[in-house]
């Protein structure tokens, strides 16, 4: 029997997915190599049903991350490995339209070459197309790169990529410095090492949002199989190479981070900084030192390695990857501990209390403390008037603690939510700076360059005229200083805290003493978070299955805590502080009558269902502020296992 007649037969048995026998029934009449022939006929000789189905179920469809998915099976064939790298990277990606490989980044890259083509046509221009690639450390990542770099060339567009390695944040900035049309950056950020990503960004710098995302999914989706053959083979030769010059533009953009560089000349701060084996080291450093900070790396971490070996995640908000940081960090009394994830666009730290050790904090934390450091940074150099204005904004997204909220309104300045992806983030700092120049354009017929404009004048010129981005963060540890780059930034990230840090030592105080400070200026608040991992295409039945549920039979109680308000936001047509509409999508936002509050999501990367749970209480004096924390973390874990139980219920229906 044939192989294409055992995966029909595994169909009719029920072992296969209909849309599975069809994607795998295409790919085989396509013309594969016959490696990829051959990893097909050996998962079908395994009978590997549910690998095959994990692998071909679907296409792998955007997200709030663009494209991202596995790179190597659960099940791997020996087609595949062949011989792998000296890093463990196989020969070949894993072959399936749900695995980020050669045929689907080649789908992917000529259905944003399209899109983008037609938009620079509609919009009068008739300039080439231009991309920017970047990429981290990851299996695979500079082959995607140099193989996505090709197609574009070869479709007749101009394509940039870097010398190796680059941060997220370089990408979204180079894109704005080249005036590239698009951008892509080949990074799973800090999921398992088996993942990548090929994600999208268009002229402005930042992440696809509509019209561009589903115009292009439109695009990818219109590519047949039988296009990609012709671009597997890598050419290079029409491709560019960007040198010192690109970073070193990136490296001064990003020194702007800091309001108050003379406080580092104010104490010596001292930094344990640690890249996981990803991108960060590359910039982030050389800020930290440029800045007048004393850097310690964690050696056994510096090195580029698609394994990340030495941690079992390679994200910065678990205190397992920050280990190796706070031990070197207690070792050689150090005042604070960075890390970034392997792309660089999210940062997390541990910093000295008064005890010597060396205490994590949460994103929502580092991200309270920033806002409300910076907005008093702002008023006390002048950037932004001392009782606040509606023309200043910090933005953030819904299931980023509300703590920033009473910061916002503590300063007289408008707190902006959006939903959750920093591109939601960008879209509103891109609709400033529209603003501005149409406003600029009406009343004085100039056409602002907006990059060519300082960061103070842009500072008085959105004040003026549309409103100054001050900050903005979410929950995920991502955080963004200014409207230079349009991502969240890591590098920046790194200084700013620092900046910080700084400044709290030179008071004599340690950075968890400045937060107490912030809880009895505006209340204590605690936040938890609810993850519920399903795998695969079962997986994603459930979480839909919640989802769905959730809006046909939203929750009445949970316990003995009533659901006082439900809001569906894809139903719902909601506003934000700027009286525009928010875009639909799947987010549930209750409150209880314990007054805590939490959302709800699928989670656009990962194969996962999230829960964002948040808690606060006032608190009067400091003597009571301990008693709180306790009363509230207490609660909290309470109604976290409540809303669990309530979703595995619904998962399984």
């Amino acid at each position: 029997m044939s192989t294409l007649a055992k995966i029909q037969a595994a169909g009719q048995a029920g072992q296969l997915l209909p849309s599975t026998v069809q994607n795998i029934s295409d790919w085989l009449s396509a013309g594969l190599p016959a490696w990829a022939e051959s990893s097909i006929d050996e998962l079908v000789t395994k009978a590997a049903w549910a690998e095959l189905n994990d692998r071909f179920y679907r296409y792998l469809e955007f997200g709030t991350g663009g494209i991202r998915g596995r790179t190597i099976g659960t099940v791997t064939t020996v087609a595949e490995t062949g011989e792998p790298s000296a890093m463990g990277t196989p020969a070949h990606a894993a072959i399936g339209c749900n695995i980020l490989n050669d045929f689907t980044l080649i789908r992917a890259t000529i259905g944003l070459h399209r899109y983008t083509r037609a938009w620079v046509a509609k919009s009068g221009r008739s300039e080439v197309p231009a991309l920017v690639i970047a990429h981290d450390v990851r299996h695979f990542s500079r082959h995607f790169c140099e193989l996505a770099a090709s197609t574009w060339t070869r479709l007749g567009g101009n394509a940039y990529i870097f010398e190796g390695p680059r941060s997220t944040p370089q990408l979204s900035f180079s894109v704005r410095l080249l005036k590239a049309h698009a951008g892509v950056v080949i990074t799973a950020s800090h999921n398992p090492p088996h993942d990548n990503g090929f994600k999208a960004y268009f002229e402005d710098g930042a992440q696809m949002v509509s019209p561009h995302d589903t115009g292009t999914v439109a695009e990818v989706n219109a590519v047949p199989l039988s296009e990609l053959g012709a671009f597997l083979e890598k050419d290079l030769s029409r491709v560019i190479t960007l040198g010192r010059p690109a970073d070193d533009a990136y490296l001064a953009a990003a020194a702007k981070a800091a309001i108050d560089p003379a406080v580092f000349r104010k104490t010596r701060l001292h930094v344990v900084f640690t890249n996981i084996h990803g991108t960060g080291g590359v910039m982030s450093v050389p800020l930290l030192i440029h800045a007048g900070c004393e850097v310690s790396e964690v050696q056994a971490q510096v090195a580029f390695d698609p394994r990340f070996p030495t941690v079992k995640s390679p994200n910065p908000e678990n205190a397992e990857a920050l280990s190796l940081a706070v031990a070197l960090a207690e070792k050689e009394n150090a005042d604070v501990v960075v890390a970034t994830d392997p792309d660089c666009d999210r940062m997390g730290v541990a910093v000295r209390g008064k005890d010597g050790r060396q205490h994590l904090l949460t994103g929502n934390q580092i991200g309270s403390l920033l806002a409300e450091y910076r907005l008093t940074k702002f008023k006390e150099t002048g950037v932004i008037p001392a009782a606040g204005s509606e023309k200043v904004a910090i933005i953030k997204t819904f299931v980023t603690t509300q703590l920033q909220d009473a910061i916002g309104r503590g300063h007289g300045v408008k707190v902006i939510n959006t939903l959750t992806g920093f591109k939601w983030i960008a879209a509103k700092i891109a609709g400033y700076e529209a603003q501005l120049k149409a406003a600029m354009l009406r009343e004085s017929g100039v056409a602002l360059d907006y990059d060519g404009t300082t960061a103070e004048a842009r500072a008085r010129l959105l004040q003026k005229y549309s409103t100054f981005y001050a900050f903005g963060c979410e929950e995920s540890y991502g955080y963004l200083p200014n409207d230079a780059v349009r991502d969240k930034d890591g590098n920046a990230a790194c200084l700013m805290f620092a900046e910080l840090c700084a400044a709290v030592k030179a008071q004599g105080k340690t950075v968890p003493e400045y937060l107490d400070e912030i809880y009895l200026k505006y209340g204590f608040y605690l936040e938890g978070v609810v993850n519920i991992y399903y795998e695969g295409a079962s997986g994603a039945a459930k979480i839909k299955r919640i989802l769905e549920t959730y809006r046909s039979a939203p929750p009445k109680a949970f316990g003995n805590l009533a659901v006082t308000q439900f809001q569906d936001f894809g139903v719902t047509v909601f506003k934000d502080a700027d009286g525009e509409a928010i875009p639909k999508q799947d987010l549930y936002i209750a409150t209880l009558s314990n007054g805590y509050s939490f959302a709800a999501r699928g989670s656009g990367t990962e194969p996962k269902m999230k829960f964002y749970v948040f808690a606060s209480a006032p608190v009067k004096t400091a003597a009571e502020l301990a008693a709180v924390k306790t009363q509230v973390k207490a609660e909290l874990d309470r109604v976290k296992a409540l809303i669990e139980a309530d979703a595995q219920k619904r998962a399984e229906g």
